[in-house]
Protein backbone atom coordinates (compact mmCIF):
# COMPACT_ATOMS: atom_id res chain seq x y z
CA UNK A 1 0.00 0.00 0.00
CA UNK A 2 2.73 2.42 0.94
CA UNK A 3 4.59 1.20 -2.09
CA UNK A 4 1.35 2.64 -4.37
CA UNK A 5 0.93 5.73 -2.39
CA UNK A 6 4.73 6.26 -2.95
CA UNK A 7 4.46 5.47 -6.86
CA UNK A 8 1.31 7.80 -7.21
CA UNK A 9 3.27 10.75 -5.46
CA UNK A 10 5.98 10.31 -7.90
CA UNK A 11 4.03 9.80 -10.67
CA UNK A 12 1.92 13.14 -10.06
CA UNK A 13 5.28 14.95 -9.46
CA UNK A 14 6.53 14.10 -12.99
CA UNK A 15 3.21 15.11 -14.65
CA UNK A 16 3.16 18.00 -12.95
CA UNK A 17 6.91 18.60 -14.57
CA UNK A 18 5.39 17.88 -17.37
CA UNK A 19 2.80 20.61 -16.99
CA UNK A 20 5.45 23.10 -16.30
CA UNK A 21 7.67 22.53 -19.14
CA UNK A 22 4.62 23.12 -21.47
CA UNK A 23 4.16 26.42 -19.90
CA UNK A 24 7.61 27.64 -21.08
CA UNK A 25 6.80 26.22 -24.75
CA UNK A 26 4.36 29.44 -25.22
CA UNK A 27 4.73 33.01 -25.40
CA UNK A 28 6.17 35.01 -23.65
CA UNK A 29 9.05 32.77 -22.41
CA UNK A 30 8.25 31.27 -26.23
CA UNK A 31 10.31 28.37 -25.79
CA UNK A 32 8.88 26.19 -28.54
CA UNK A 33 11.45 23.85 -29.07
CA UNK A 34 10.59 22.50 -25.32
CA UNK A 35 7.38 20.61 -26.61
CA UNK A 36 8.87 18.02 -28.21
CA UNK A 37 10.35 16.37 -25.27
CA UNK A 38 8.18 18.30 -22.42
CA UNK A 39 5.68 15.48 -22.24
CA UNK A 40 7.95 12.78 -21.69
CA UNK A 41 7.66 12.95 -17.84
CA UNK A 42 4.20 12.99 -18.02
CA UNK A 43 4.21 9.71 -20.08
CA UNK A 44 7.05 7.93 -18.18
CA UNK A 45 3.85 8.81 -15.29
CA UNK A 46 1.33 6.63 -17.20
CA UNK A 47 3.48 3.30 -17.62
CA UNK A 48 1.71 1.14 -14.82
CA UNK A 49 -1.20 3.49 -14.44
CA UNK A 50 -4.78 2.18 -14.77
CA UNK A 51 -7.61 4.26 -15.97
CA UNK A 52 -8.45 5.76 -12.59
CA UNK A 53 -5.00 6.65 -11.64
CA UNK A 54 -4.49 7.62 -15.88
CA UNK A 55 -7.05 10.28 -14.92
CA UNK A 56 -5.15 11.71 -11.65
CA UNK A 57 -2.18 12.18 -13.54
CA UNK A 58 -3.88 13.38 -16.42
CA UNK A 59 -4.96 16.00 -14.11
CA UNK A 60 -2.45 16.80 -12.42
CA UNK A 61 -0.35 17.31 -15.44
CA UNK A 62 -3.38 19.76 -16.63
CA UNK A 63 -4.04 21.67 -13.68
CA UNK A 64 -0.39 23.17 -13.52
CA UNK A 65 -0.34 23.51 -17.05
CA UNK A 66 -3.23 25.73 -17.52
CA UNK A 67 -2.47 27.65 -14.31
CA UNK A 68 0.63 28.64 -15.59
CA UNK A 69 -0.59 29.54 -19.66
CA UNK A 70 -4.13 31.28 -18.38
CA UNK A 71 -2.93 32.95 -15.20
CA UNK A 72 -4.07 36.42 -16.84
CA UNK A 73 -7.88 35.24 -16.74
CA UNK A 74 -7.38 36.23 -12.78
CA UNK A 75 -6.22 39.61 -13.93
CA UNK A 76 -8.69 40.10 -16.24
CA UNK A 77 -11.59 39.48 -13.91
CA UNK A 78 -10.48 41.46 -11.05
CA UNK A 79 -9.36 44.37 -12.45
CA UNK A 80 -11.92 44.72 -15.57
CA UNK A 81 -14.86 42.31 -14.08
CA UNK A 82 -14.20 43.79 -10.56
CA UNK A 83 -14.16 40.43 -8.73
CA UNK A 84 -12.22 40.32 -5.69
CA UNK A 85 -9.23 38.93 -6.43
CA UNK A 86 -9.56 35.55 -3.95
CA UNK A 87 -13.15 35.04 -6.17
CA UNK A 88 -10.97 35.63 -9.15
CA UNK A 89 -8.55 33.07 -8.32
CA UNK A 90 -10.98 30.75 -7.98
CA UNK A 91 -12.47 31.09 -11.17
CA UNK A 92 -9.14 30.47 -12.42
CA UNK A 93 -8.45 27.00 -10.63
CA UNK A 94 -12.48 26.23 -11.97
CA UNK A 95 -11.67 27.13 -15.72
CA UNK A 96 -8.04 25.65 -15.41
CA UNK A 97 -9.53 22.24 -13.78
CA UNK A 98 -12.31 22.36 -16.35
CA UNK A 99 -9.55 22.36 -18.94
CA UNK A 100 -7.51 19.67 -17.34
CA UNK A 101 -10.73 17.55 -17.05
CA UNK A 102 -10.05 17.12 -20.95
CA UNK A 103 -6.33 15.54 -20.59
CA UNK A 104 -7.24 13.66 -17.69
CA UNK A 105 -10.16 11.85 -19.91
CA UNK A 106 -7.51 11.46 -22.74
CA UNK A 107 -4.73 10.20 -20.51
CA UNK A 108 -7.70 8.07 -18.81
CA UNK A 109 -8.63 6.38 -22.49
CA UNK A 110 -4.50 6.28 -23.29
CA UNK A 111 -4.34 3.69 -20.24
CA UNK A 112 -6.88 1.93 -21.70
CA UNK A 113 -6.21 1.53 -25.15
CA UNK A 114 -2.57 1.17 -24.47
CA UNK A 115 -1.31 -2.06 -22.71
CA UNK A 116 1.12 -2.67 -25.52
CA UNK A 117 4.38 0.10 -26.32
CA UNK A 118 3.39 -0.25 -29.85
CA UNK A 119 -0.07 1.27 -29.00
CA UNK A 120 1.02 4.09 -27.42
CA UNK A 121 2.45 5.21 -30.46
CA UNK A 122 -0.70 5.01 -32.55
CA UNK A 123 -3.44 5.41 -29.60
CA UNK A 124 -1.56 8.62 -28.01
CA UNK A 125 -1.39 10.69 -31.01
CA UNK A 126 -4.69 9.92 -31.80
CA UNK A 127 -6.50 10.97 -28.67
CA UNK A 128 -4.98 14.17 -28.40
CA UNK A 129 -5.84 15.29 -31.36
CA UNK A 130 -9.46 14.24 -30.65
CA UNK A 131 -9.14 15.47 -26.96
CA UNK A 132 -7.97 19.38 -28.74
CA UNK A 133 -10.87 18.91 -31.32
CA UNK A 134 -13.41 18.71 -28.49
CA UNK A 135 -11.84 21.32 -26.89
CA UNK A 136 -12.85 23.49 -29.80
CA UNK A 137 -16.13 22.99 -29.48
CA UNK A 138 -17.38 21.60 -26.11
CA UNK A 139 -19.23 24.25 -24.08
CA UNK A 140 -18.77 26.44 -27.30
CA UNK A 141 -14.94 25.82 -26.94
CA UNK A 142 -12.17 27.29 -25.63
CA UNK A 143 -9.29 26.49 -27.90
CA UNK A 144 -6.30 28.58 -26.26
CA UNK A 145 -2.78 27.66 -27.17
CA UNK A 146 -3.44 23.78 -28.47
CA UNK A 147 0.32 22.04 -27.97
CA UNK A 148 0.97 22.62 -32.14
CA UNK A 149 0.22 26.12 -31.60
CA UNK A 150 3.78 26.29 -29.52
CA UNK A 151 5.80 25.95 -32.92
CA UNK A 152 3.98 29.16 -34.62
CA UNK A 153 7.82 30.77 -34.05
CA UNK A 154 9.87 27.61 -36.59
CA UNK A 155 8.45 29.04 -40.37
CA UNK A 156 9.76 25.41 -42.30
CA UNK A 157 7.58 22.69 -39.05
CA UNK A 158 4.71 24.85 -39.50
CA UNK A 159 4.03 25.31 -43.40
CA UNK A 160 1.97 21.56 -42.51
CA UNK A 161 -0.54 23.29 -41.46
CA UNK A 162 -2.48 23.86 -44.90
CA UNK A 163 -2.48 20.33 -44.95
CA UNK A 164 -3.93 19.24 -41.31
CA UNK A 165 -3.83 22.47 -39.35
CA UNK A 166 -2.95 22.72 -35.88
CA UNK A 167 -4.03 19.58 -34.61
CA UNK A 168 -1.64 18.00 -37.22
CA UNK A 169 1.39 19.65 -35.52
CA UNK A 170 0.24 18.36 -32.37
CA UNK A 171 0.01 14.91 -33.46
CA UNK A 172 3.29 14.91 -34.39
CA UNK A 173 4.83 16.72 -30.95
CA UNK A 174 2.79 13.85 -29.14
CA UNK A 175 4.76 11.25 -31.16
CA UNK A 176 7.84 12.93 -30.73
CA UNK A 177 7.37 12.62 -27.09
CA UNK A 178 6.14 9.03 -27.31
CA UNK A 179 9.20 8.13 -29.16
CA UNK A 180 11.87 9.73 -26.44
CA UNK A 181 9.90 7.99 -23.94
CA UNK A 182 9.92 4.56 -24.79
CA UNK A 183 13.44 5.16 -25.55
CA UNK A 184 14.27 5.64 -22.27
CA UNK A 185 12.08 2.98 -20.80
CA UNK A 186 14.22 0.46 -23.56
CA UNK A 187 17.81 2.46 -22.19
CA UNK A 188 16.73 1.91 -18.64
CA UNK A 189 15.23 -1.50 -19.07
CA UNK A 190 11.63 -0.46 -17.59
CA UNK A 191 8.59 -1.93 -18.90
CA UNK A 192 5.35 0.00 -20.68
CA UNK A 193 2.55 -1.20 -18.42
CA UNK A 194 4.41 -4.78 -17.65
CA UNK A 195 5.65 -5.45 -21.06
CA UNK A 196 8.87 -4.66 -22.25
CA UNK A 197 10.08 -2.58 -25.21
CA UNK A 198 12.19 -3.85 -27.58
CA UNK A 199 15.12 -2.42 -29.44
CA UNK A 200 13.41 -2.79 -32.59
CA UNK A 201 10.27 -0.98 -31.55
CA UNK A 202 12.32 1.86 -30.46
CA UNK A 203 14.68 1.76 -33.80
CA UNK A 204 11.70 1.81 -36.07
CA UNK A 205 9.61 4.34 -34.15
CA UNK A 206 12.66 6.64 -34.55
CA UNK A 207 13.02 5.97 -37.91
CA UNK A 208 9.68 7.52 -38.58
CA UNK A 209 9.94 10.21 -36.61
CA UNK A 210 13.12 11.24 -38.62
CA UNK A 211 11.35 10.52 -41.18
CA UNK A 212 8.47 12.58 -40.61
CA UNK A 213 10.33 15.71 -39.82
CA UNK A 214 12.31 15.50 -43.04
CA UNK A 215 9.45 15.43 -44.42
CA UNK A 216 7.92 18.14 -42.76
CA UNK A 217 11.14 20.29 -43.45
CA UNK A 218 11.39 19.66 -46.81
CA UNK A 219 7.53 19.99 -47.15
CA UNK A 220 7.99 23.13 -45.39
CA UNK A 221 10.81 24.30 -47.69
CA UNK A 222 9.03 23.59 -50.96
CA UNK A 223 5.79 25.68 -49.72
CA UNK A 224 7.72 28.54 -48.41
CA UNK A 225 8.83 28.86 -52.26
CA UNK A 226 5.91 28.25 -53.80
CA UNK A 227 3.77 30.79 -51.98
CA UNK A 228 6.43 32.97 -52.37
CA UNK A 229 5.94 32.81 -55.84
CA UNK A 230 2.20 33.19 -55.53
CA UNK A 231 2.72 36.12 -53.59
CA UNK A 232 5.24 38.07 -55.93
CA UNK A 233 2.13 37.61 -58.35
CA UNK A 234 -0.58 38.84 -56.74
CA UNK A 235 -2.40 42.31 -56.38
CA UNK A 236 -1.45 44.27 -53.87
CA UNK A 237 -3.05 46.64 -52.01
CA UNK A 238 -1.43 48.69 -48.54
CA UNK A 239 -3.23 48.06 -45.57
CA UNK A 240 -2.98 50.31 -42.43
CA UNK A 241 -3.63 48.88 -38.58
CA UNK A 242 -4.68 51.93 -35.69
CA UNK A 243 -3.99 51.24 -32.46
CA UNK A 244 -5.45 53.72 -31.02
CA UNK A 245 -4.46 52.65 -27.41
CA UNK A 246 -7.46 53.56 -24.91
CA UNK A 247 -7.16 52.94 -21.45
CA UNK A 248 -9.57 50.00 -20.93
CA UNK A 249 -10.34 51.86 -17.45
CA UNK A 250 -11.40 54.92 -19.83
CA UNK A 251 -12.67 53.45 -22.79
CA UNK A 252 -16.69 53.48 -21.89
CA UNK A 253 -15.91 57.13 -19.74
CA UNK A 254 -18.73 59.58 -21.41
CA UNK A 255 -15.80 62.51 -21.03
CA UNK A 256 -13.68 60.36 -23.20
CA UNK A 257 -15.87 59.58 -25.82
CA UNK A 258 -15.04 62.11 -28.31
CA UNK A 259 -11.35 62.13 -27.27
CA UNK A 260 -11.00 58.78 -28.49
CA UNK A 261 -13.21 59.20 -31.55
CA UNK A 262 -10.63 62.00 -32.35
CA UNK A 263 -7.53 60.16 -31.97
CA UNK A 264 -8.11 57.77 -34.32
CA UNK A 265 -9.33 59.94 -37.06
CA UNK A 266 -5.67 61.52 -36.30
CA UNK A 267 -3.73 58.69 -36.29
CA UNK A 268 -5.89 57.01 -39.38
CA UNK A 269 -4.67 60.47 -41.21
CA UNK A 270 -1.20 59.64 -40.88
CA UNK A 271 -1.59 56.52 -42.58
CA UNK A 272 -4.16 58.10 -45.51
CA UNK A 273 -0.92 60.31 -45.91
CA UNK A 274 1.47 56.79 -46.33
CA UNK A 275 -1.11 56.17 -48.99
CA UNK A 276 -3.35 53.67 -47.20
CA UNK A 277 -5.92 52.06 -49.56
CA UNK A 278 -7.85 50.38 -46.49
CA UNK A 279 -7.41 51.72 -42.80
CA UNK A 280 -8.64 49.27 -39.96
CA UNK A 281 -9.91 50.15 -36.69
CA UNK A 282 -9.89 47.64 -33.68
CA UNK A 283 -12.65 46.18 -32.10
CA UNK A 284 -15.43 48.49 -30.55
CA UNK A 285 -13.14 51.18 -31.24
CA UNK A 286 -15.81 53.73 -30.92
CA UNK A 287 -17.26 53.04 -27.51
CA UNK A 288 -20.58 54.51 -28.58
CA UNK A 289 -22.68 53.17 -31.01
CA UNK A 290 -22.28 53.89 -34.89
CA UNK A 291 -25.03 55.97 -36.55
CA UNK A 292 -27.28 56.21 -32.76
CA UNK A 293 -24.84 58.61 -30.91
CA UNK A 294 -25.18 61.66 -34.07
CA UNK A 295 -22.60 63.43 -32.95
CA UNK A 296 -19.62 61.39 -32.35
CA UNK A 297 -20.67 59.20 -35.55
CA UNK A 298 -20.47 62.52 -37.66
CA UNK A 299 -17.01 63.31 -35.96
CA UNK A 300 -16.14 59.74 -37.54
CA UNK A 301 -17.16 60.21 -40.73
CA UNK A 302 -15.74 63.03 -41.24
CA UNK A 303 -12.56 61.70 -40.62
CA UNK A 304 -13.17 58.72 -43.54
CA UNK A 305 -14.25 61.40 -45.66
CA UNK A 306 -11.13 63.59 -45.10
CA UNK A 307 -8.41 60.47 -45.20
CA UNK A 308 -10.19 59.62 -48.42
CA UNK A 309 -10.08 55.98 -48.52
CA UNK A 310 -11.81 52.55 -47.73
CA UNK A 311 -12.25 52.12 -43.83
CA UNK A 312 -13.38 49.13 -41.92
CA UNK A 313 -14.22 50.30 -37.85
CA UNK A 314 -15.07 48.36 -35.58
CA UNK A 315 -18.09 49.29 -33.08
CA UNK A 316 -21.00 48.33 -31.53
CA UNK A 317 -24.36 48.25 -32.61
CA UNK A 318 -27.62 48.86 -32.12
CA UNK A 319 -30.56 47.48 -34.46
CA UNK A 320 -34.32 48.58 -33.18
CA UNK A 321 -36.49 45.66 -32.71
CA UNK A 322 -39.93 45.77 -31.63
CA UNK A 323 -39.63 45.36 -27.63
CA UNK A 324 -36.35 47.52 -27.94
CA UNK A 325 -33.13 46.71 -29.36
CA UNK A 326 -30.75 44.06 -30.32
CA UNK A 327 -26.88 44.48 -30.39
CA UNK A 328 -23.69 43.15 -32.30
CA UNK A 329 -20.36 43.57 -31.67
CA UNK A 330 -20.04 44.96 -35.32
CA UNK A 331 -17.16 45.95 -38.13
CA UNK A 332 -18.04 48.30 -40.86
CA UNK A 333 -16.76 49.14 -44.32
CA UNK A 334 -16.96 52.64 -45.92
CA UNK A 335 -16.15 53.69 -48.37
CA UNK A 336 -13.80 57.20 -49.21
CA UNK A 337 -17.25 59.45 -48.90
CA UNK A 338 -17.70 57.42 -45.93
CA UNK A 339 -20.56 55.54 -47.48
CA UNK A 340 -21.74 52.00 -45.54
CA UNK A 341 -20.59 49.13 -48.24
CA UNK A 342 -21.28 46.17 -45.92
CA UNK A 343 -20.97 45.06 -42.09
CA UNK A 344 -19.47 41.97 -40.26
CA UNK A 345 -21.42 41.32 -36.71
CA UNK A 346 -19.62 38.60 -34.74
CA UNK A 347 -20.00 35.29 -34.68
CA UNK A 348 -18.27 33.03 -31.79
CA UNK A 349 -19.29 35.63 -28.74
CA UNK A 350 -17.76 35.33 -25.41
CA UNK A 351 -19.32 34.09 -22.88
CA UNK A 352 -20.17 35.98 -19.82
CA UNK A 353 -18.35 38.55 -21.51
CA UNK A 354 -20.09 39.59 -24.68
CA UNK A 355 -23.36 37.44 -23.43
CA UNK A 356 -24.68 35.21 -20.20
CA UNK A 357 -25.01 31.41 -21.14
CA UNK A 358 -28.54 30.26 -19.60
CA UNK A 359 -29.90 33.53 -18.57
CA UNK A 360 -33.52 32.48 -18.79
CA UNK A 361 -32.21 29.82 -15.79
CA UNK A 362 -29.25 31.24 -14.07
CA UNK A 363 -30.55 35.22 -14.07
CA UNK A 364 -28.44 36.32 -11.24
CA UNK A 365 -25.47 35.75 -13.63
CA UNK A 366 -23.95 38.83 -15.18
CA UNK A 367 -21.65 39.86 -17.71
CA UNK A 368 -17.91 41.46 -17.32
CA UNK A 369 -18.94 44.22 -20.34
CA UNK A 370 -21.61 45.90 -18.48
CA UNK A 371 -22.27 48.68 -21.07
CA UNK A 372 -23.89 46.89 -23.61
CA UNK A 373 -26.46 44.64 -23.37
CA UNK A 374 -26.63 40.88 -24.64
CA UNK A 375 -24.87 40.97 -28.42
CA UNK A 376 -26.44 38.69 -30.82
CA UNK A 377 -24.30 36.49 -33.48
CA UNK A 378 -23.94 37.24 -36.70
CA UNK A 379 -23.88 34.64 -39.49
CA UNK A 380 -20.49 32.29 -39.96
CA UNK A 381 -19.18 32.73 -43.11
CA UNK A 382 -19.46 36.29 -43.92
CA UNK A 383 -17.30 38.40 -45.55
CA UNK A 384 -16.92 42.14 -46.23
CA UNK A 385 -17.10 43.29 -50.15
CA UNK A 386 -13.60 45.07 -50.25
CA UNK A 387 -14.30 46.25 -53.75
CA UNK A 388 -13.34 42.35 -55.97
CA UNK A 389 -11.31 41.66 -53.04
CA UNK A 390 -13.74 40.02 -49.87
CA UNK A 391 -12.40 40.13 -46.06
CA UNK A 392 -12.60 37.69 -43.98
CA UNK A 393 -13.37 39.01 -40.38
CA UNK A 394 -12.22 37.85 -37.06
CA UNK A 395 -13.47 39.54 -34.11
CA UNK A 396 -11.21 39.31 -31.01
CA UNK A 397 -10.77 35.25 -29.80
CA UNK A 398 -13.19 34.24 -33.24
CA UNK A 399 -9.50 34.25 -34.37
CA UNK A 400 -8.55 31.03 -32.15
CA UNK A 401 -11.01 28.78 -34.11
CA UNK A 402 -10.27 27.45 -37.36
CA UNK A 403 -13.56 26.78 -39.12
CA UNK A 404 -14.43 30.59 -38.75
CA UNK A 405 -11.77 31.64 -41.19
CA UNK A 406 -11.59 28.45 -43.19
CA UNK A 407 -15.72 29.64 -43.59
CA UNK A 408 -14.49 32.74 -45.31
CA UNK A 409 -11.76 31.72 -47.17
CA UNK A 410 -14.53 28.96 -48.99
CA UNK A 411 -16.67 32.30 -49.40
CA UNK A 412 -14.06 33.76 -51.30
CA UNK A 413 -12.29 35.67 -48.52
CA UNK A 414 -8.44 36.96 -50.37
CA UNK A 415 -7.32 38.83 -46.75
CA UNK A 416 -8.17 37.63 -43.35
CA UNK A 417 -8.46 40.54 -40.86
CA UNK A 418 -8.74 40.35 -37.10
CA UNK A 419 -9.76 43.42 -34.52
CA UNK A 420 -9.83 43.03 -31.12
CA UNK A 421 -9.27 45.02 -27.85
CA UNK A 422 -6.68 42.66 -25.95
CA UNK A 423 -6.74 45.71 -23.11
CA UNK A 424 -8.37 43.30 -21.18
CA UNK A 425 -5.33 41.24 -20.71
CA UNK A 426 -3.04 44.20 -19.49
CA UNK A 427 0.81 43.64 -19.92
CA UNK A 428 0.37 39.76 -19.13
CA UNK A 429 1.64 36.92 -21.60
CA UNK A 430 -2.16 36.72 -22.85
CA UNK A 431 -1.42 39.06 -25.82
CA UNK A 432 1.48 37.43 -26.46
CA UNK A 433 -0.68 34.20 -27.29
CA UNK A 434 -3.33 35.83 -28.98
CA UNK A 435 -1.31 36.94 -31.44
CA UNK A 436 0.91 33.82 -31.97
CA UNK A 437 -2.47 31.76 -32.74
CA UNK A 438 -3.01 34.33 -35.76
CA UNK A 439 -0.05 33.28 -37.13
CA UNK A 440 -1.31 29.44 -38.03
CA UNK A 441 -4.59 31.22 -39.73
CA UNK A 442 -3.10 32.66 -41.74
CA UNK A 443 -0.78 29.54 -42.85
CA UNK A 444 -3.75 26.92 -42.94
CA UNK A 445 -5.47 29.19 -45.83
CA UNK A 446 -2.42 31.07 -47.48
CA UNK A 447 -3.98 34.27 -46.83
CA UNK A 448 -1.95 37.81 -46.03
CA UNK A 449 -3.55 38.64 -41.61
CA UNK A 450 -4.20 42.20 -40.63
CA UNK A 451 -4.74 42.53 -37.29
CA UNK A 452 -5.39 45.84 -35.55
CA UNK A 453 -5.91 45.54 -31.31
CA UNK A 454 -6.70 48.34 -29.53
CA UNK A 455 -3.25 48.61 -27.21
CA UNK A 456 -2.02 46.12 -29.13
CA UNK A 457 -0.27 43.58 -30.46
CA UNK A 458 -1.04 44.97 -33.87
CA UNK A 459 0.70 43.42 -37.01
CA UNK A 460 0.96 41.73 -40.68
CA UNK A 461 1.64 38.04 -41.18
CA UNK A 462 2.10 37.00 -44.65
CA UNK A 463 0.73 33.29 -45.93
CA UNK A 464 4.15 31.31 -44.94
CA UNK A 465 3.30 32.95 -41.24
CA UNK A 466 6.28 35.29 -41.30
CA UNK A 467 5.44 38.10 -38.71
CA UNK A 468 6.34 41.18 -41.25
CA UNK A 469 5.50 43.86 -38.29
CA UNK A 470 4.32 44.11 -34.57
CA UNK A 471 3.56 47.41 -32.66
CA UNK A 472 4.62 47.59 -28.49
CA UNK A 473 2.15 46.88 -25.90
CA UNK A 474 0.43 50.57 -24.99
CA UNK A 475 1.41 52.74 -27.61
CA UNK A 476 -0.55 55.07 -30.18
CA UNK A 477 0.73 52.76 -33.73
CA UNK A 478 -0.58 53.29 -36.98
CA UNK A 479 1.48 50.74 -39.08
CA UNK A 480 1.20 50.70 -43.02
CA UNK A 481 2.15 47.42 -44.57
CA UNK A 482 1.49 46.02 -48.19
CA UNK A 483 -0.38 43.02 -48.27
CA UNK A 484 -0.92 40.37 -51.84
CA UNK A 485 -4.31 39.21 -52.12
CA UNK A 486 -4.13 35.55 -52.56
CA UNK A 487 -7.36 33.32 -54.02
CA UNK A 488 -7.48 29.37 -54.38
CA UNK A 489 -7.98 27.00 -51.21
CA UNK A 490 -5.55 24.78 -49.60
CA UNK A 491 -6.30 20.95 -48.65
CA UNK A 492 -6.79 22.32 -45.29
CA UNK A 493 -9.32 25.13 -45.80
CA UNK A 494 -11.70 22.67 -47.75
CA UNK A 495 -11.90 20.03 -45.50
CA UNK A 496 -10.59 21.25 -42.30
CA UNK A 497 -10.10 18.65 -39.26
CA UNK A 498 -11.85 15.90 -40.79
CA UNK A 499 -9.49 13.55 -42.46
CA UNK A 500 -7.44 13.88 -39.74
CA UNK A 501 -10.52 12.97 -36.79
CA UNK A 502 -11.50 10.04 -38.85
CA UNK A 503 -7.76 8.61 -38.87
CA UNK A 504 -7.55 9.38 -35.77
CA UNK A 505 -10.73 7.91 -34.59
CA UNK A 506 -10.11 4.36 -36.46
CA UNK A 507 -6.64 4.27 -35.06
CA UNK A 508 -7.98 4.43 -31.57
CA UNK A 509 -10.86 2.26 -32.86
CA UNK A 510 -8.10 -0.16 -33.73
CA UNK A 511 -5.97 -0.32 -30.71
CA UNK A 512 -9.34 -0.11 -28.45
CA UNK A 513 -10.49 -3.84 -30.17
CA UNK A 514 -6.09 -4.59 -29.77
CA UNK A 515 -6.23 -4.11 -26.39
CA UNK A 516 -9.00 -6.82 -25.46
CA UNK A 517 -6.91 -9.50 -27.18
CA UNK A 518 -3.97 -8.27 -25.13
CA UNK A 519 -5.17 -7.62 -21.38
CA UNK A 520 -5.17 -11.57 -20.92
CA UNK A 521 -1.75 -11.89 -21.66
CA UNK A 522 -0.93 -9.25 -19.05
CA UNK A 523 1.50 -9.25 -15.97
CA UNK A 524 -0.15 -6.73 -13.89
CA UNK A 525 0.33 -3.33 -13.18
CA UNK A 526 3.91 -3.76 -11.76
CA UNK A 527 6.49 -4.75 -14.12
CA UNK A 528 9.70 -5.99 -13.94
CA UNK A 529 11.33 -2.95 -13.19
CA UNK A 530 15.62 -2.49 -13.18
CA UNK A 531 16.73 -2.10 -9.53
CA UNK A 532 17.80 1.57 -9.87
CA UNK A 533 14.04 2.67 -11.44
CA UNK A 534 14.08 6.15 -10.73
CA UNK A 535 10.03 6.44 -10.68
CA UNK A 536 9.52 4.04 -8.12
Amino acid sequence: MWNQIRNLRNELLLAMLSGALLCLAFPKIDQGWLAWFALVPFLLALRRADGRSGFMIGFAAGLVHYLGLIYWTAYTMNVYGHLPMALAVGALVLLAAILAAFLAVGTMGVCLVSPAPWQLLVAGPALWVLVEWLRTWLFTGFPWELLGYSQHAYLPMIQVADLFGVLGLSALIFFCNAVLCLAWLHWRRMAWRGRPVGRGLVVRSGAVLVTALLLMAGYGQYRLRAVDAEIAAAPRKRVAVVQGNIDQALKWDLAFQRHTAEKYVALSMESARQGADLIIWPETATPFYMYHDTELTDIVLAGVRAAATDFIIGSPAAEPVDNGFVYFNRAYLLNPQAELMGKYDKVHLVPFGEYVPLKRWLPFLGKMVVQVGDFQAGQQGNTLAWHQYPIGMLVCYEAIFPNLSRAMVANGAQLLVIITNDAWFGRTSAAYQHFSMAVLRAVENRRFLARSANTGISGFIDPCGRVLSTTPLYEDAAPVAEVGLLQGRTLYSRWGDWPLLIISGLLVTFCAVRSRSLRGADTGPEDQKAPNDPIG
